[in-house]
């Protein structure tokens, strides 16, 4: 059917957010992910925060098991309104397996996931990935839930040709699997407490400089030469990460999310599923 100007209109983005949170461990990462309305947690490691009571199936050890929560949660009646996986670095681990127990075009099966020579394995475990977004897409699309996936931080050296070199901090996962999952997010939240240096005089011409953290968590929302950040929200580019507070202070900028819901997983019953 042709198309003309009087079938123009305008158009909002109106379906649940996908976003990636990453950080250093403890910052808050889980914390965070966890006050989102009525949650289910995909866990393929360990490490739950002593003072959550989440909502979970349990430790996911393969990818034909992550693969069937997240039919489970296509196809069952549930009343989820966000899932997260925690975390997508550890996730790369069941994509790779998955990805030499397919093996190459022959079928032969590889132990690891460089045996397949020259990045080929990189390559082929995109198409693994590929499936898991295509998964959690359809759960936003379909059943209305917001898409949370947590991820670990590393610290690069980045030698920039026009500049000096300076550290950068990266999303823990290979490179071909974070230029995917990028593309794919509407939000990728960086957590991190701003950082001082304080110069003390050493005496004898010399001096040191000291490193001095603060305790507040900041939630930065757009990238910087340091590291990587976006949102198509309009967001603040730096916001107050306070427990119990995070969802709300992101809840005014996001699609579809009801900030004075129920978010403390701390005071429901767990669900465990079987």
């Amino acid at each position: 059917m042709a198309m003309a100007l009087k079938d123009l209109r305008k158009v909002r983005g109106t379906q649940p957010p996908r976003i990636l949170i990453y950080g250093e461990p403890g910052i808050g990462k889980t914390s965070l992910a966890a006050e989102f309305p009525d949650a289910v947690f995909l866990q393929i490691e360990d490490g739950t925060p002593g003072n959550l009571e989440l909502t979970s199936f349990g430790k996911i050890e393969t990818f034909g098991e992550l693969m069937e929560r997240i039919t489970q949660l296509y196809t069952e009646a549930h009343d989820l309104r966000t899932v997260v996986v925690d975390s997508a670095t550890e996730l790369q681990r069941l994509v790779w397996n998955e990805t030499c127990a397919r093996g190459d075009d022959h079928g032969n099966a590889k132990k690891q996931i460089e045996d397949f020579g020259y990045g080929k394995g990189y390559v082929r475990a995109l198409r693994v990935w590929q499936e898991v977004i295509d998964g959690l897409n359809a759960l936003r699309r379909d059943r209305g839930m917001t898409v949370i996936l947590i991820a670990h931080a590393t610290v690069d050296r980045f030698d920039d040709p026009e500049t000096v070199s300076y550290s950068r901090y990266e999303i823990d996962l290979h490179d071909k699997a974070v230029g995917m999952i990028e593309r794919d997010m509407d939000a990728i939240l960086f957590l991190k407490t701003p950082v001082s240096v304080k110069v003390e005089d050493q005496g004898f011409n010399k001096e040191r400089a000291i490193g001095q953290g603060s305790r507040q968590v900041m939630i930065h929302t757009a990238g910087r030469p340091a590291y990587v950040a976006k949102n198509r929200y309009g967001m603040t580019e730096k916001i107050p990460f306070i427990k119990g507070e995070g969802f709300k202070a992101l809840a005014k900028f996001l699609p579809t999310q009801d900030a004075d819901a129920e978010t403390a997983p701390a005071t429901k019953s767990s669900k465990k599923a079987a």
